[in-house]
């Protein structure tokens, strides 16, 4: 397989990377005045292409599109009624882009009018008067654009096995990093603001629901290397201690995320395999110990051409339960049950609370096993367990508790006599 991980060093190029960013600023808004707000700034953000990145279609005159073209070094705008117009990217100053770029909305029959103050900059200086000249690495940006690919190819794949509300896999010009953005559901907490050179109601309207986000930064921010990030809003407890994937991940305390160098991946034997890792790694950490109802929200990594199988509630159309035997290691404080399906293990781990009271804290099917109901078949073996021993459960986990919510006849050996047996009885 052709290495498509380029070799990337903020350093060298630093100074044009900067640039970069305040000349998509420049563009990103233009296109936040004229597009009504979508959801969480979903409007605003570029996205990559085989060139470069486009803004899509911004409806204004007769329907404008930017492209970045990092082929040949161009801002490309085209318009619904044939017009096309360009400038060359070059060492120059932001004041003189903002120029061309102006020049150029109005060729394309536009309308050039849009706030003029950089976000989320140290020390931001209106377009119109950063009179500093700013160099351009040619090699540098091209490198830069083919990271892009490479992880927006990844990003795509991870973003298949999801079913809940997903971001697109976009750039977002004011942090200047490209991210995708998964969501439980569920409202969050009120934001405290706070982002530098942003207003609060913008990120408290972007952080209104509970997330796990990842993304990549090609630096600055406080790291001198590009990486790869992941978090989650609001964090769980224990999310900063959970364990990752792969060795190179950390939890970076002044970010309070967790940090893959993007080294690791440009260096890794497989490095689609390795962010892949991180990606699923740092998700599941946040879903687990948020209580994500996992079950509702995921399915099999998507394959071209073939249909994702459905889950719909059809008595006709539920496939069986499998028929292997489960097993079941117990442990004086823990234990697990285990199913093997052809060759590919799933487990269903729980602890002891007491003689009598077991409680179910995670279930692990491969994506290989998704929509085979194994998960399934180990909830009721634990059911069948609870009757027989006579103990009861306590669903932690969200997906045995989503599964013992919608079959009503498992709910007679929950313990009821706690909040959380009460929370993972409700409706």
């Amino acid at each position: 397989m052709i290495n498509t991980w380029p070799r990337l060093d903020y350093l060298e190029w630093r100074d044009t990377c900067s640039a970069l960013q305040l000349y998509l600023q420049v563009a990103g808004k233009y296109r936040l005045a004229h597009t009504p707000w979508v959801n969480h700034s979903w409007h605003a953000t570029f996205y990559v292409t085989p060139r470069g990145l486009t803004s899509s279609l911004i409806p204004d005159g007769a329907g404008i599109e930017i492209l970045f073209d990092f082929h040949d070094h161009r801002i490309v705008g085209t318009s619904g009624d044939g017009r096309i117009a360009s400038f060359a990217l070059r060492p120059m100053t932001v004041a003189k882009f903002y120029g061309d770029f102006i020049n150029l909305i109005t060729e394309l029959g536009g309308t050039p009018r849009f706030d003029k103050q950089p976000n989320e900059v140290p020390y931001p200086v209106p377009f119109d008067e950063d009179d500093f000249d700013r160099p351009y690495d040619h090699d540098a940006v091209q490198r830069f654009h083919q990271a892009l690919m490479a992880i927006d190819r990844v990003f795509k794949t991870f973003r298949t096995s999801f079913l809940g509300k997903s971001s697109p896999v976009h750039l977002f010009w004011g942090s200047f990093d490209i991210a995708i953005t998964r969501f439980s559901g569920r409202r969050a907490p009120l934001h405290g603001g706070g982002v530098p050179a942003l207003p609060d109601d913008v990120a408290q309207e972007a952080y209104d629901r509970e997330v796990t986000s990842a993304g990549f930064w090609p630096g600055g921010g406080g790291l001198d290397y590009p990486a790869f990030y992941a978090y989650a809003y609001p964090a769980p407890n224990g999310f900063r201690s959970a364990s990752v994937q792969p060795d190179a991940a950390f939890w970076h305390e002044e970010l309070s995320e967790f940090v893959l160098p993007y080294e690791a991946v440009q260096m890794s034997e497989d490095g689609d395999a390795a962010l892949l890792s991180f990606l699923e790694s740092t998700y599941e950490a946040a879903a687990d110990l948020g209580r994500w109802d996992r079950d509702m929200l995921e399915c099999r990594t998507g394959r071209p051409a073939i249909v994702r199988p459905s889950d719909a509630l059809s008595v006709q159309k539920k496939s069986p339960l499998p028929d292997e035997h489960v097993e079941r290691e117990d442990g004086p404080s823990k234990g697990r049950y285990h199913i093997l399906v052809d060759g590919v293990e799933a487990e269903m781990t729980y602890s002891r609370a007491s003689e009598t009271l077991l409680i179910i804290d995670h279930t692990d099917v491969p994506d290989a096993l998704r929509g085979r109901r194994v998960g399934e078949r180990m909830v009721r073996q634990a059911v069948d367990d609870a009757r027989r021993e006579g103990f009861t459960i306590i669903p932690l986990c969200p997906f045995a508790k989503a599964q013992i919510e919608r079959n009503p006849e498992l709910q007679d050996v929950l313990h009821r006599n706690t909040g959380i047996a009460e929370d993972a009885t409700a409706g």
